[in-house]
């Protein structure tokens, strides 16, 4: 692990993920990668749990890692991985509040109770992420903006007073590629800064997703009743 992202979600972190990779520190762990990984959810439930925590196993293979839920035991990977910078994203707090709460708090209730308690995968997500981030983190109290945004700046202060200055770099991504290239040590490239998960796309997927699971139990009621019509003949 040579990169540790300790910035919240939704302060470019995905953006900030294709850029590292980019510059070779590669692959960079994200949530998406914890959705993707077989075993992950589990694992990071697990510690959500209170388990013992085992980070080289749960990072092997891997050079960098940002967003949620691994921002939040920066200080552990720090003294894990001894050798590692820690870039710290932030973004102004009122639309980061904003962009939060329209998009991945949402997201909790994308998921009809029904689906959760069927699959054990969603339910497990969703109980990780409110155990270590809204009930967690936020203590429950998300829904109350300026709560929430003072969290969201304890929390950088922190990050301020934990991590050595020679190794942190508190960074918004609208700077673009020369501080994180010159805080690394590598060239910055010819290409543009990588733009992605922007909220407006975010929001889209997420009408999508409601809607496929709204509409999911309808198809297949239909689709038994068209068994049974078959079947019947």
């Amino acid at each position: 692990m040579r990169v540790i992202g300790s910035g919240f979600g939704r302060t470019g972190t995905l953006s900030l993920k294709a850029a590292l990779q980019q510059l070779g520190f590669d692959p960079c762990y994200h949530m998406v990668e914890l959705i993707k990984l077989r075993g992950h959810p589990k694992k990071w439930l697990a510690i959500a749990r209170g388990q013992p925590r085992d980070w080289r196993a749960l990072f092997a293979g891997f050079e960098a890692t940002v967003d949620f839920p691994a921002c939040l035991f920066y200080a552990d990977l720090l003294r894990e991985f001894p050798d590692a910078k820690v870039v710290h994203t932030v973004r102004n707090k009122q639309d980061w509040y904003r962009s939060t709460y329209e998009t991945i708090y949402q997201s909790r209730t994308v998921f009809p109770r029904w689906l959760r308690r069927a699959s054990g995968f969603i339910g497990g997500l969703i109980e990780m992420t409110d155990t270590l981030i809204w009930n967690g983190v936020f203590e429950g109290r998300f829904e109350e903006p300026q709560r929430a945004q003072q969290i969201f700046d304890e929390y950088t202060a922190k990050v301020r007073e934990t991590v050595p200055p020679e190794r942190l770099l508190v960074y918004d991504v609208r700077e673009g590629w020369a501080p994180l290239c010159r805080f690394l040590g590598v060239p910055i490239p010819a290409t543009p800064f990588p733009n992605v998960n922007d909220r407006a796309s975010m929001l889209r997927q997420l009408r999508t997703l409601r809607w496929l699971t709204r509409v999911a139990p309808w198809l297949l009621g239909a689709l038994i009743v068209a068994a049974i019509v078959v079947i019947a003949r």
